[in-house]
């Protein structure tokens, strides 16, 4: 299990502060703040439509906040270029799955934008590709068509391609949601890998306190606009439940 308290030793990995947004008229985020280091393990949780993923889509540049400021490892999101340390699982996509591709090819696709085109991939992305394959319980299945998997064993496959850069900061938004048992204990004990032993930080979006009982170091609840700090897992688990 995770200590309770991250580590604080390193610089910031993600910096949102006083950060607004708003869909034309209509105010989504107001004046939020939050701060992640390496190696540490944040839950965000809150109502639907409560601003979860526009709060993740700021942090990644996808939508531009109205004000406020935003950095990536110390830069400023405008000028923030080096995205290979940003790995990002949106939503359970199921596009994918329709397509004649091996679970192999859809990791790999995670290269794609550090890799020059036609460029053979150097040993130690080879190596990263088949560690992430390996975590995420897939090597039996590297070879198969992503559409002849579970629909946990998709979603563990999109987790794996968000891995393979080797990132500093991964940004899950609902990785489990319509997943099975087997898949969210794998996820589980791939997540504590990847804070305890690779110091990767994480945020993780979810509906569901039950999803990360025990890995979260905080958890943030986005409601009415803002954030607020809801205390270690285990009291959100205590409230809910």
């Amino acid at each position: 299990m995770l200590s309770e308290v991250a580590p604080r030793t390193s610089l910031p990995v993600l910096e949102l502060d006083d950060v607004s947004f708003a869909y034309g008229r209509t105010p989504i985020l107001r004046q939020v703040s939050l701060c992640l280091h390496e190696g540490e393990f944040v839950a965000v949780v809150g109502a639907n439509g409560s601003g979860k993923t526009t709060l993740m889509k700021l942090a990644l540049g996808l939508l531009r906040a109205s004000g406020g400021r935003i950095r990536l490892f110390a830069t400023e999101i405008g000028t923030f270029g080096d995205w290979g340390k940003v790995g990002y699982v949106p939503q359970r996509a199921t596009a994918m799955s329709a397509l004649p591709v091996s679970v192999e090819e859809v990791v790999q696709s995670g290269l794609a934008a550090s890799t020059r085109l036609f460029r053979r991939r150097s040993p130690a992305q080879r190596e990263r590709l088949e560690h992430v394959v390996d975590l995420l319980g897939l090597t039996p299945h590297r070879r198969s068509r992503i559409s002849e998997l579970s629909g946990g064993q998709q979603q563990r496959a999109l987790i794996a391609r968000a891995l393979v850069t080797a990132p500093r900061l991964l940004i899950m938004d609902e990785p489990t949601a319509g997943v099975d048992a087997d898949a969210r204990g794998v996820l589980r004990d791939s997540l504590e890998h990847l804070v305890n032993v690779e110091g990767m930080a994480v945020v993780y979006v979810s509906h569901d306190p039950e999803a990360f009982a025990g890995l979260a170091h905080r958890v943030v609840e986005v409601d009415g606009g803002r954030v607020h700090t809801a205390g270690q897992d285990r009291d959100v688990l205590a409230e809910v439940t």
